[in-house]
C-alpha cells in the first residue's frame, strides 16, 4: 500500500484515492474528494462537509492536503505576478508567474526546483538541480493561482505554460500525471489546448510525450541556428545533437490544426545575424510550426546583451517569409518574472534591469 505514504492529497487521482481510502470505505467517497481537491479547489478538506467527520479526521491525519503557500510575492509595474511558493515537503520554493492581460491569463509553473540542463543564458541554470516535482506540486502552483486570482478554468481564458524552472521532459511521468489532472472535465478543468509544455530538446522523451493520450501543446527551445552554436549555448546539446531534434520534431503526431512551437533567444553577436535567420529557416520550414522570438531577458552572471530592436526585426522579418514568427516581448522584467531569468530571486536580490 505505497500510497498510505504518500505525502500529500494533491497529486492524487481517483484510482489513488480509492486504493488510499480502502475497500472498507464507498468508492464514492474517492470521487467526492476529487472533486474538492480539483474542481472545488478547497484548501482544506474540514470545507468538505458532504464528507463524514470520521473520514475527514482519518484523512487529515494521515495524509496532509499537500497546498502551497507564498513565501514571497512580487508585483511589476505591468501587472505581472511572480510567486515564490514553499513546498510542503520540505520547505523548498519555487518560481509561479501569473501574466494577466486584457482578455486572458497567462499562468506559468515549474516542473523542477532548480534545472540540470545548464543553458548559458539562463539563471534558473546557475542553481542546478535541487529536486523534481511531484504532480501534486505541479497541480498546486496552478490552483494557488487560480484561487488566489479567482480564476475559473471552465469559463476564464486561463492557459498555463511550464516554462518555469526545469526540464518537464526530465519529470515527464509527474508532468503527464499532473496534466491529466488539470485538463479532467472532473478535475481542474482546463482544455488540452490551453497547456504548452517546452523543452530544451530531451529527444527520446519527445516521442514518449506524442504518444500520450492527454497531452499539451509542445514547445522547443531552439535559441541557434546550427549544432556548433547550439552545443556552446546549450550543452544538452552534445547529448541530443540538433540534426536527431529535428528528426523528432519531423516525427512527432501533430493533431489536426496543431502547430510545433519553437523558441529562439535572440543575444546579440552570436546567434542574431541574418544568415542565422535563414538557417532558422532551412530547419523549421518543412514543419507545421510558429517560432516565438525572445530578445535575451538579461541577469546577473549571464554573459550575453540584448539585441537592439532594429536586429530583432531584421530576423523575424526573414524568418515570416516562411512561417508564422512573433517577438515575445518580456514580463515582469523589473521582478526577474521574464523568460530565462526565474532564480528565486528574494527581495534584496533584485537589480534594477534597464
Amino acid at each position: 500500500m505505497g500510497l498510505r505514504a504518500q505525502t500529500t492529497l494533491l497529486g492524487l487521482d481517483v484510482a489513488d484515492l480509492r486504493e488510499l481510502l480502502g475497500p472498507a470505505t464507498p468508492a464514492y467517497r474517492a470521487r467526492q474528494i476529487y472533486d474538492a481537491l480539483y474542481k472545488r479547489n478547497v484548501a482544506d478538506l474540514e470545507e468538505s462537509t458532504e464528507l463524514p467527520v470520521e473520514l475527514r479526521t482519518r484523512l487529515l491525519s494521515a495524509t496532509p492536503h499537500g497546498h502551497l503557500t507564498v513565501d514571497q510575492r512580487f508585483d511589476s509595474a505591468d501587472g505581472t505576478v511572480r510567486y515564490l511558493l514553499k513546498l510542503p515537503a520540505d520547505g523548498r520554493s519555487v518560481e509561479t508567474v501569473l501574466m494577466p492581460a486584457d482578455d486572458r491569463h497567462t499562468i506559468c509553473i515549474s516542473s523542477q526546483v532548480g534545472c540540470p540542463v545548464d543553458c548559458k543564458f539562463c539563471l534558473t541554470a546557475q542553481m542546478g538541480l535541487e529536486r523534481s516535482l511531484s504532480a501534486g506540486e505541479i497541480v498546486g502552483q496552478v490552483l494557488h493561482v487560480c484561487k488566489e486570482h479567482r480564476l475559473e478554468p471552465r469559463t476564464d481564458h486561463v492557459n498555463i505554460v511550464m516554462m518555469g524552472m526545469g526540464e518537464p521532459l526530465l519529470n515527464l511521468p509527474n508532468v503527464l500525471k499532473a496534466i491529466r489532472i488539470l485538463c479532467d472535465a472532473n478535475g481542474v478543468g482546463f482544455s488540452q489546448r490551453r497547456i504548452t509544455v517546452s523543452t530544451s530538446g530531451i529527444v527520446p522523451k519527445i516521442a514518449e510525450l506524442g504518444a500520450a493520450e492527454v497531452r499539451p501543446y509542445l514547445a522547443i527551445s531552439l535559441n541557434a541556428s546550427h549544432e556548433e552554436q547550439r552545443r556552446a549555448l546549450m550543452p544538452i546539446t552534445k547529448k541530443y545533437h540538433l540534426a536527431d531534434l529535428m528528426e523528432a520534431c519531423k516525427a512527432y503526431p501533430l493533431r489536426p490544426r496543431e502547430f510545433l512551437f519553437f523558441e529562439y533567444v535572440m543575444l546579440r553577436g552570436v546567434n542574431d545575424t541574418d544568415a542565422d535567420a535563414r538557417r532558422v529557416v532551412s530547419l523549421l520550414g518543412n514543419l507545421r510550426a510558429k517560432l516565438n522570438i525572445i530578445a535575451l531577458n538579461p541577469g546577473p552572471g549571464i554573459p550575453f546583451q540584448t539585441p537592439d530592436p532594429e536586429r530583432v526585426e531584421s530576423f523575424q522579418k526573414i524568418i515570416m517569409r516562411s512561417l508564422p514568427c512573433y517577438v515575445r516581448r518580456p514580463r515582469g522584467l523589473d521582478i526577474y518574472a521574464a523568460c530565462g531569468q526565474l532564480k528565486k530571486m528574494q527581495a534584496g536580490d533584485l537589480v534594477t534591469i534597464q
